[in-house]
């Protein structure tokens, strides 16, 4: 029932126009009406917002991955000092998300940020760069000019580092599980350590990764404080979530911030559904 009342409540708040001001007169059972997702779904901002969602997501979730496994992989074989290094790595997880984005925010401030002071200084930068401020940022790739959006490739990267332990204590616990006799009998066969990677390793971590993809994508899909406390959504960083809260306290518009937040979960549904659709019969082979 827990579970169950909050939902039910969200889904009827959805369809009814509520605001802070009449919340007290709102029950389960009222007028329904279909205005708050024709709202939400018309209103400006929303596509690009959930396209800023999706790619945050998408990449936040990559990025966590491949770290978690790069560390996972250095991590393996036993050497002196492993387990303080390994108990280091899981402090971007377990450091509260209020002061790792204030200390992410001054090393990146474009005035006395030690990232801007470094890059001015000894990269021969030509003027500071404001990460989370600034929407794009010039820069040249092989002759071609394109607008880089640093603001959103600085919120992705927080978002890999304070993600990344997790992945790799999983990946991590996996790794131990794997029979060293396969790898010395790989090794014995003169086989490379890209070979020993690709078809004794890969194979044991894929179905791991896989549940790690779901489980990731899922809370990045819906991560709210992250952004909010670096960005507030500026810099084209506003994803749903943040939309959600902006309608819910700055509008206060409870039936569009509850149909907004119905919108995304069956989008993200949707999504999850399709890659299990995709790859579940792959990873239940795996």
């Amino acid at each position: 029932m827990a579970v169950i009342i909050p939902i039910v409540w969200a889904v009827a708040l959805a369809f009814q126009q509520v605001r802070l001001l009449n919340i007290r007169d709102t029950g389960i059972i009222g007028e329904y009406t279909l205005d708050n997702f024709v709202e939400v779904l018309t209103s400006p901002g929303f596509l690009g917002a959930l396209w800023t969602t999706i790619v945050y997501s998408v990449c936040g979730t990559a990025l966590a991955i491949g770290i978690g496994l790069i560390a996972a992989l250095a991590l393996r074989k036993p050497f002196r000092g492993r387990g303080l290094i390994r108990a280091s790595l899981l402090l971007p997880y377990v450091a509260p998300v209020v002061a790792a984005t204030f200390v992410w925010s001054t090393l990146l401030n474009p005035q006395y940020g030690f990232v801007n002071w470094f890059g001015t200084t000894v990269l021969g930068w030509e003027e500071p760069v404001a990460f989370l401020s600034q929407r794009s940022l010039p820069i040249s790739i092989f002759g071609w000019e394109i607008d880089f959006p640093i603001a959103l490739f600085t919120v992705i990267c927080f978002e890999a580092w304070r993600s990344f332990p997790f992945a790799f204590l999983f990946l991590t616990a996996r790794l131990q599980a794997v029979p060293d006799v396969l790898d010395e009998a790989a090794r014995i066969d003169g086989a490379t350590p890209t070979q020993r990677f690709w078809h004794i390793l890969w194979p044991q971590l894929l179905p791991t990764i896989a549940v790690l993809c779901v489980l990731r994508f899922i809370w990045t899909f819906n991560n709210f404080d992250d952004i909010y406390l670096l960005t507030g959504g500026g810099a084209g960083t506003e994803v749903v979530a943040v939309r959600v809260f902006d309608y819910m306290t700055a509008r206060g518009d409870i039936g569009a911030a509850a149909a907004q937040a119905l919108v995304l979960a069956a989008i993200l549904a949707v999504l999850v559904g399709v890659y299990l659709k995709l790859f579940g019969r792959q990873e239940e082979q795996a």
